[in-house]
This record gives structure tokens, sequence and C-alpha cells, in this order.
């Protein structure tokens, strides 16, 4: 158990909009891996009595406050208004949180809001990186505003936490800030016998996760069963035409919607995973994959290496023809089955979440021992 500094628990608030399906199964929404990611942390870490962790999400109808396993849900804006309210309520919520730490993941017009609230408050705030390109200087060479308010909101923060190596040295070389490196963390499923039958692609529809080049790859292989879980990205205007596609593709099975509770049953049955995705930080899908001993065939993503060097699937360094030949390849004489279970072993070592938690727990711990408005605690 980490020693505390104070007294009082140390209070450490959660801001994901979105997230609020997870706490609650009856509602029904569109998330990503940011949202799960902080989930699992936040509900870990209420388990701890020296912590009390509060959760901003969106208005689903649910009451203002309600607490779900722990944690206090507070209630903040709704999406079906203007961004003005939304930012209000954002505030209010945060104001209401009354945290020492408040921590947020995935770039947003939120980060610069409560990075902003928390100089002038005094808080710590704490930000985790969800993709590369937030840190490379990608997201800021093609969002000359929100770019620049999201570069000084880093600036602002008591700590930075990336999800890879790699990011973590852009970071250093495009804004001369550190940052520390901690895996997502998951709980570990306990693994059952189920038949291995499918090739499984799972994320949201965005443009930068590629979907269309899964259908592309169903259609080089008609004698393989694929199934594609594919919510609509928000703003997505074209998911028609790519539901209309897949549509098309008789050995392909297109899924709108699955309830994160009920996803581990597609990872169960699947003998790949395959992402396509032009930019990650590093997939929760990826760690779902490995929690159920699925090797990942990935077409660009391959965060630190992982792939090559646990052994646990393959990188087709955006190569569409490598794609096709490496599933060929793992398909064949069931070659896909050692991988996935050096996938497993590589999930036990690195995400789990109690393991996660108390790096989280030493560190929020050593924030708190330093004067608020110091700089980065590793600069």
């Amino acid at each position: 158990m980490p020693e505390t500094v104070k007294e009082a628990p140390i209070r450490v608030c959660f801001i994901a909009p979105k997230a609020y399906p997870l706490f609650n199964p009856a509602v029904k929404g569109v998330l990503g891996g940011a949202e799960v990611d902080l989930y699992f942390l936040a509900t870990e870490l209420a388990k701890d009595k020296n912590f009390v962790v509060t959760f901003i999400t969106a208005d689903y109808g649910q009451k203002q406050t309600e607490t779900i396993e722990g944690v206090s849900i507070i209630k903040s804006l709704d999406f079906k208004k203007n961004v003005l309210a939304g930012a209000l309520q954002v505030w209010r919520a945060m104001r209401q949180a009354d945290a020492d730490i408040y921590i947020l993941k995935t770039v947003s017009p939120g980060v610069p809001l409560a990075a902003l609230f928390c100089r002038l408050h005094r808080k710590i705030f704490a930000y985790r990186t969800a993709s590369t390109e937030e840190c490379d200087g990608t997201y800021a060479g093609r969002h000359f505003f929100l770019g620049r308010a999201f570069n000084w909101s880093l600036r602002q923060a008591g700590i930075i936490f990336t999800q890879n190596a790699v990011d973590k040295e852009s970071l250093q070389r495009t804004i001369g800030l550190s940052a520390v490196v901690i895996p997502n963390g998951h709980i570990l499923p306990t693994l059952q016998q189920y038949q291995r039958e499918t090739i499984l692609w799972v994320g949201r529809s965005d443009k930068i996760k590629r979907p269309g080049l899964f259908i592309d790859l169903a259609e080089k292989m008609p004698e393989e069963k694929f199934v594609m879980i594919c919510p609509r990205a928000t703003g997505d205007e074209k998911y028609e035409e790519l539901l209309a596609r897949a549509g098309y593709v008789k050995n392909l099975q297109f899924i709108k919607y699955v309830p994160f509770r009920e996803i581990d049953s597609y990872f169960q049955r699947a003998k790949v995973f395959v992402n396509t995705s032009e930019s990650e930080g590093f997939p929760n899908t990826f760690i779902e994959a490995c929690n159920y001993a699925v090797p990942i065939l990935s077409l660009k993503v391959n965060p630190d290496g992982f792939l090559d060097k646990y052994n646990c699937g393959q990188y087709c360094e955006d190569r569409f023809g490598k794609l096709i030949n490496s599933l060929k390849f793992m398909l064949a004489e069931n070659r896909f089955i050692e991988p996935g279970k050096n996938a497993r072993r590589y999930a036990e070592q690195n995400h789990d979440i109690r393991k996660i938690a108390g790096e989280y727990k030493k560190l929020f711990i050593g924030l708190l021992s330093r004067p608020v408005g110091t700089d980065n605690i590793f600069n």
C-alpha cells in the first residue's frame, strides 16, 4: 500500500465525457480506447482508501451525481447543446469535484479548458496522450489555433503520461516537454476454450482508422470469415457508404455496435485481430486481443516495436500486400496459436491494471508533495 503524504485522501478527478456507458451498461453510447483506459484506472484507484475518485462525464439523462464502483460520477455537458454551454457545465463540474489532480486523455477543446481551470484554481493538471499525432507535431501542424492551445495546455501540466517510449521522445523533441511512459491497464480475464473461427476488426469509423482497408482484406480472402465491429464515429457523414459497401462482401459480418462488456466473446472466437489505423498511441484493442490470446496483425501501428519484440503478431510496414500475405501465413497450419500465447504472456507482464494503478499512485503522491504551480515533475 503506498505511503500517503497528507492526512486527507488524495482527490483525483478524471474527465472523459463519453465514458458514462462504461459505468452504466444500460446506456448505449459510442466510446473509444481513451475512455476505457481512464475507466479502468479510475475504478481500480477507487479501491484504495487513500484516494477519492470522481469522474466527469456528459449528460446521458442520469442524476447530477451518483456513485458507481466507488467512483463519484458528475454529470456535465450535453452534446446536443452549444460549445460554450458545454464548457460552462464542465467548468462547474470541475469546481464540484474539488480535486487535487485533474486528468484527461485525448486532444479536444476540453484540454485547454481544464488546464486553464487548474492554473486559476491552483490545482494539478495531468494529461495522458492518446495518439502519436499529439506528440510528434502532426496535430499542432494540422490545427493552427487548437494545436497551439493544446501545446500551451501541455506546458501547464504537472505531469504528462504517454503510452509508449516513442511518443515520449517525440514530445521532448517537438515541444521540449518530458513525460513518463505508463502502459494502459486492463483487468486480465480467465482464458476459456472457444473455437477460433474469425478474423476480427474493432474500432469506430474514424477516417484515421481506415476501416475500408479491412473490407478490402475480406474481399481478397473469400474463404475466411471476417467480423467487423464498427460503430459510427462522431461526425462521420460517410458511415452509410461504408455500411453499404460492407454489405456486398458475403464473408464479412458488419456489426454496428457491441456493448463494451460483450466485446470479449468476439475476441475469444478470433484467430487474428487486424488493425488498419494510420496512427495510434497504444490501442486498447491490442490489449484486449492479447488478453484473449489473439495475435495482432497491424498494417502500420507497432508501438515501441512490441509486436516483434514479444513475437505476438505481425507488423506490415503500411504495405497492404504484406498484410494479405502475413494473414495467409498466420492462418496456414494454425500458426496463429503460438503468437497468441505470446500475446497473453505479454499482457500479463505489462498491462495488469493492479500494477499500472500502483505506478500512478506513486506519481500522484509525488505530485502532491510539490508546491502547486511548479513545472512538470520531470522538467
